[in-house]
């Protein structure tokens, strides 16, 4: 089915935060109605960050993430905590998930002071509603043990805080509350920006050539995410896509009685495809392309002229969206590195990280080089963006800086006369 093709990146990402027991896996299990999450009466049963992509109607495509325990305990515990909190970094929508026989607690108020913090629409749910008698379950959070000794002032605060938000009473053992919360989190469903990956790029009819690697880091029979969704995107455009190899490149142009209205490759292959594709024909790489698409090719490309000012034992972060089995030959720990060494003649001091791994603290960096994001959504993106921007540091992709360093990002850059100007700046 369609839906199931949907990239993860693509998918509305719905976060279960609350504290060890408040029954967030089995809130989670309840909502999807499958058994997607381990349930357990032990505290602390859920250590890492459980991801599934579904269809959740009337939301549509979605992932789903169940978090450990924001009141986690002890040096493991607070790893477990970083990882909730990171996964707010990618979280569209963020459900609080507390213990309806505890009530609110000093944890769950930080978590939805973060939410507030980040603006991630929220919804707050008190579960295990089967519990509690009618009488008990609507009693206002704020007054239990933990807030009783707060000023009458500090209480009012308190409540007229609490209207910005509304709140479920839900049990996941008896189903109530559960059809309410689906149509909620569709009703602050953050609202849809329609966007085309070649937009103003290509026509109906285009010849459009894609040229992509196949070597040891290539996945064995498929393409790689970007690749698939830009044959995706030339094929809604009505335009004749041909996928070759750069070995093959040249004999392809040979072949072709019309000319290729465009050129796009895989960045490895940078400096290769443009010393055999004529001047007259557009030229960019998949990174670039997809960098416009994310909203950071701007930010990337005025990034990249840190490269001039790199000194021996300068910290360059290269960060990847995703976790992969390295080759012997990977472009971001061995190929990067090795053009910028070569490059910049200095030795400075790579540092790396993939995954949800992004550090918070960006000051010890000279650049940071990200992958093309692929697999992370707009909302992890930006937020990674938005950390190098406070901190003033310099951030570029993979794509940008392998054209800066062999000299042809500004042709990279042609189909965007408006980003290229800033390498004149």
């Amino acid at each position: 089915m369609a839906w199931n093709q949907t990239p993860a990146a693509e998918r509305i990402h719905i976060g279960f935060f609350g504290r060890r027991n408040a029954g967030k896996s089995s809130l989670m299990n309840a909502v999807t109605g499958q058994e997607l999450a381990v349930v357990s009466g032990v505290k602390g049963t859920t250590t890492d960050p459980v991801y599934k992509t579904m269809e959740l109607l009337p939301l549509g495509p979605v992932m789903m993430i169940d978090t450990p325990g924001i009141d986690d305990e002890g040096e493991l515990g607070r790893l477990r905590v970083k990882k909730s909190r990171q996964v707010l970094n990618k979280t569209d929508i963020a459900v609080l998930v507390i213990d309806g026989a505890v009530g609110e607690t000093k944890e769950d108020r930080e978590m939805l002071a973060l939410f507030q913090e980040k603006q991630v629409p929220y919804l707050v749910v008190y579960h295990k509603s089967d519990l509690l008698s009618e009488t008990t379950a609507k009693k206002e959070s704020a007054l239990n043990e933990e807030t009783a000794i707060l000023t009458f002032q500090e209480k009012d605060a308190r409540k007229e805080a609490r209207k910005e938000y509304p709140i479920l009473y839900v049990s996941s053992q008896t189903g109530d509350g559960i059809e309410e919360l689906k149509n909620s989190l569709a009703a602050i469903k953050p609202a849809e920006e329609e966007k085309d990956l070649l937009e103003g790029l290509v026509k109906q009819g285009d010849p459009v050539i894609l040229v992509t690697p196949i070597d040891k880091a290539a996945p064995k029979g498929r393409l790689i995410l970007p690749q698939q969704q830009t044959i995706r995107a030339l094929l809604d455009h009505g335009c004749i896509s041909v996928v070759v190899r750069e070995s093959e490149l040249q004999q392809l142009l040979e072949k072709m009685e019309q000319k290729p209205a465009f050129v796009i490759t895989d960045s490895q292959a940078f400096g290769m495809v443009s010393a055999i594709v004529p001047e007259d024909i557009s030229l960019t790489s998949f990174s670039i392309l997809f960098a416009r698409y994310k909203g950071n090719l701007r930010q990337a490309v005025a990034g990249v002229k840190a490269l001039e000012n790199i000194e021996d034992g300068d910290k360059i972060l290269i960060s990847e969206g995703c976790t992969h089995h390295r080759q012997c030959n990977d472009i971001g720990t061995v190929k990067l590195p090795g053009w910028i060494r070569s490059y910049t003649g200095k030795e400075p001091e790579f540092v790396y990280t993939s995954g949800i791994e992004f550090p918070e603290d960006l000051k010890p960096f000279r650049m940071i080089i990200h992958c093309g994001a692929c697999m992370l959504n707009e909302r992890e993106m930006k937020y990674r963006l938005a950390c190098a921007r406070d901190q003033q540091a310099d951030i570029t992709n993979y794509g940008i800086a392998i054209a800066y360093m062999h000299g042809i990002l500004k042709r990279s850059l042609a189909p965007f006369p408006d980003i290229a100007t800033l390498l004149e700046e």
